[in-house]
């Protein structure tokens, strides 16, 4: 248990100087804890090399030291933890601290309070102990107990008596001074029955932004709880602030959320809500689908599940896999931090692309072939193509004769015939269907040959099977083949294709589908959409090795194959499936996700909408709401609890002129604000504007980052397309002539609609044609 220290755990300090001195002293106990374990951890991996047991037992042993000790290497460095818990005493116990008599949980879930009475634990991203056998110094924000610190409430405390809350400078590295106030929430009972109250509290520090962040004095925030300044708060609602800056929901919490984004992805342990907690906790075996409005946090859900996960489930997980798939390299180098961040280094993330990467992409498809390639119909046609080169029909009248010394062996084609049409009838993948022709007629060998001298080896069977009169006789009926030479068959052979798309595609999607030339697999050269066919067949030919939980984020643009790509490496795991219908933008988007869920292979999977947003402010999400109307898709309108940010709209004589006027007055706001009260800035165009955008940006010395260069994340200005938007964020979008935007590609709106969701505190819309949404 995390305590204070190992004996009694202290009461709730309110003389805050004395609080704040204490908690300081905490965390840095914590940071040598820390230190210790990370040492103690590649010690063990040295050691581990001498312990006496069998290869394997050494090597999962080494295995298992090895990523301890990388997880705690890869901790960034930072604040150790972020909240506190003290729970009540249990009836008729004594107080935290030993100060009296306690009420006990006076209300919520019984239950989950009773082992923690008394108790007081920090609530961290990762546990850290002294000593293995020690109460924790900080708990896990994964571990059971730490649910009630996003959970509790004034009408279900869970037996929590006080919820702390810290708050930490920008950017801080962990060093003592870093901290800078402590906000108490007191969930108890104030008088009798079931009314609770939040009495006021005393807070202390310089507010979460650090020195001089907020003024000294009263003053008010509104949000469902009010609080003062620096001083003393009261509110009802959610809990009460108690120090500085306590307002919606919270002083430190509000600020958090609102903090300017710049650089990678943060993790949110700190804040995450009630309903995004559900969601992270969901039970292994249960798929989940989150539709999330821009800035709902859908995304982060994702990953702080992926890391629930793995610390629930560490054995499972860690045989079968986790995987995240996202939407192309840039977002993945965007959210690369988060998890590890949270203590769990070395998971995979690719993009779909990756998945199937089985050859470089050197071809190109029209759209039109792109779309039949990508079509949910491809999948019977490509098994068509496969499974006819099984012929039963190819069995040599005289059937087949197997020397064996002195001995010939004879099975009638009748019977040969019967063993292919079986197997093909059973449906198994192609490969495991050859083979089971081939045991299956080395089987019938063998009754032939026991029969006449009596019982055969297994190695005279396995002798039998790889005879060269059985692989003669296979080839013909059930032959060996490549997910390429298939394909290739497909596309160039009018005959095979035909055949295979007769009933299934139309004329002019058959003649889409095929190329003008003859090419071997060899020769061929694989546009992107092929390689998910290639992907199709070679989990048809033997399934490939599974996962036993995948994180797909923007899934609504993935197409029916691309799902198919997926489902197959999760066919006994379970995935999460995280994406927005409204931002769906590639031509085969999903309508429903109903739909792209069965073709993922999850059709019962839970459906969960997330509409309040916590990041885009109010009127961003208002203006794209506009937008949305006209989108066609069953997806209700956002909302958002952020009143903080801007919007302003110019039409401008000369966009480019304007963009670079609006790209210095940023930069120059950002030079003038305190640090860290400013971030990050997005100037995002329609793809064909981006290049001269870039030139005239250069030349007035505001020369901006690729988004796709390692430098982007962390960079002041970043100037990208708008076909690299998606799933990014920064502070200040400017966002540069709409109208292109939306007339760039059939599913513009959709386009539009994620560029003008990707402001978390202010957007700049600059135009001079007029503005697709009125």
């Amino acid at each position: 248990m995390a305590r204070r220290d190992t004996g009694t755990p202290p009461a709730p300090d309110t003389e805050g100087p004395r609080a704040l001195a204490d908690e300081r002293a905490h965390h840095e106990r914590c940071r040598a804890a820390l230190a210790a374990m990370a040492a103690g951890a590649r010690e063990h991996v040295v050691t581990a090399a001498d312990v006496s047991a069998s290869g394997a037992d050494a090597e999962v042993l080494g295995r298992a030291l090895r990523t301890k000790a990388r997880d705690l290497g890869e901790l960034p460095p930072g604040p150790l933890f972020f909240g506190r818990l003290d729970f009540a005493a249990a009836p008729g116990g004594e107080g935290p601290g030993g100060e009296g008599p306690g009420e006990g949980p006076v209300a919520g879930r019984a239950a989950d309070a009773a082992p923690h009475a008394g108790q007081s634990y920090h609530i961290g991203r990762t546990r850290i102990t002294e000593e293995p056998t020690a109460p924790p110094l900080v708990v896990d924000w994964r571990a059971p107990v730490s649910r009630a610190f996003y959970q509790a409430g004034p009408h279900d405390p869970r037996g929590v008596a006080v919820r702390r809350r810290f708050g930490w400078a920008p950017g801080s590295t962990g060093a003592p001074q870093d901290l800078t106030g402590l906000e108490d929430e007191y969930l108890g009972r104030s008088g009798t029955g079931d009314e609770y109250l939040c009495p006021s509290g005393t807070g202390t520090g310089t507010g979460p932004g650090g020195e001089g962040a907020e003024p000294s004095g009263t003053g008010t925030e509104s949000g469902p709880g009010t609080a003062s300044g620096t001083g003393t708060g009261t509110g009802m609602g959610p809990g009460s602030g108690s120090g500085t800056d306590a307002g919606a929901a919270g002083g430190f919490l509000a600020a958090e959320i609102r903090r300017p984004r710049t650089g990678p992805m943060r993790d949110i342990a700190a804040t995450i809500q009630p309903e995004q907690d559900d969601l992270v906790r969901s039970p292994l075996g249960t798929s989940l689908c989150v539709q999330g409005a821009p800035g709902t946090g859908k995304t982060a859900v994702g990953l702080h599940r992926a890391a629930y996960l793995l610390y629930t489930h560490p054995r499972r997980i860690s045989r079968s896999g986790l995987l995240v798939l996202g939407p192309n390299r840039t977002f993945l180098r965007y959210i690369a931090e988060v998890l590890p961040a949270l203590g769990e280094g070395g998971v995979g993330q690719l993009t779909v692309e990756d998945l199937v990467a089985r050859h470089p992409v050197t071809g190109d498809d029209p759209a039109a072939t792109a779309l039949v390639k990508h079509d949910a119909r491809m999948a019977r046609v490509l098994r068509r193509a496969l499974y006819a080169r099984v012929r039963p029909a190819a069995v040599d009248g005289a059937g087949l004769t197997v020397p064996d010394g002195s001995y010939r062996w004879r099975v009638p084609a009748g019977e040969l015939t019967a063993i292919v049409t079986d197997v093909l009838a059973e449906e198994p993948p192609y490969d495991t269907g050859r083979e089971r022709v081939r045991a299956r007629v080395a089987a019938r060998v063998r009754e032939l040959a026991e029969r006449r001298s009596g019982p055969r080896a297994d190695g005279w069977l396995r002798r039998t099977a790889r005879a060269r009169p059985m692989a003669v006789f296979l080839d013909a009926v059930w032959p060996g083949t490549s997910p390429e030479e298939v394909l290739a068959g497909l596309l160039s052979g009018p005959e095979e294709r035909e055949r295979a798309a007769d009933g299934v595609l139309g004329p002019a999607e058959r003649a889409a589908l095929g190329r003008a030339r003859p090419f071997t697999a060899r020769s061929a050269r694989w546009s992107a959409a092929d390689l998910v066919l290639l992907d199709e067949l070679a989990g048809l030919l033997e399934p490939p090795a599974g996962h036993g939980h995948i994180v797909v984020d923007e899934a609504q643009d993935l197409s029916p194959m691309q799902c198919r790509a997926i489902g197959r490496r999760a066919l006994h795991g379970s995935l999460t499936v995280l994406g927005d219908l409204a931002q769906g933008t590639t031509p085969w988007a999903a309508r429903s996700w109903p739909e792209q869920l069965a073709h993922l292979g999850c059709p019962d999977a839970r459906t969960v909408a997330l509409t309040t947003g916590f990041r885009v402010p109010a009127q961003v999400t208002a203006l794209a709401n506009r937008l949305l109307a006209r989108l066609d898709v069953p997806v209700p309108p956002g909302r958002s609890l952020r009143e903080d940010g801007s919007l302003t709209v110019r039409r401008v004589p000369d966009v480019v002129a304007a963009t670079v006027a609006a790209v210095r007055a940023a930069r120059k706001k950002a030079a003038d604000a305190p640090t860290g009260a400013v971030g990050s800035v997005g100037v995002i165009a329609a793809d064909a504007d981006v290049t001269r955008l870039r030139a005239a940006l250069t030349a007035a010395g505001l020369a901006p980052a690729d988004p796709a260069g390692p430098a982007a994340p962390g960079a002041p200005v970043t100037l990208l397309p708008a076909t690299l938007a998606k799933g990014l964020e920064y502070d200040h979008v400017i966002a540069v002539e709409p109208a292109a935007i939306e007339q760039a590609e059939p599913r513009g709106a959709h386009r539009l609609y994620v560029v003008l969701t990707r402001a978390v505190t202010h957007l700049e819309i600059l135009h001079t044609r007029p503005l697709p949404f009125g």
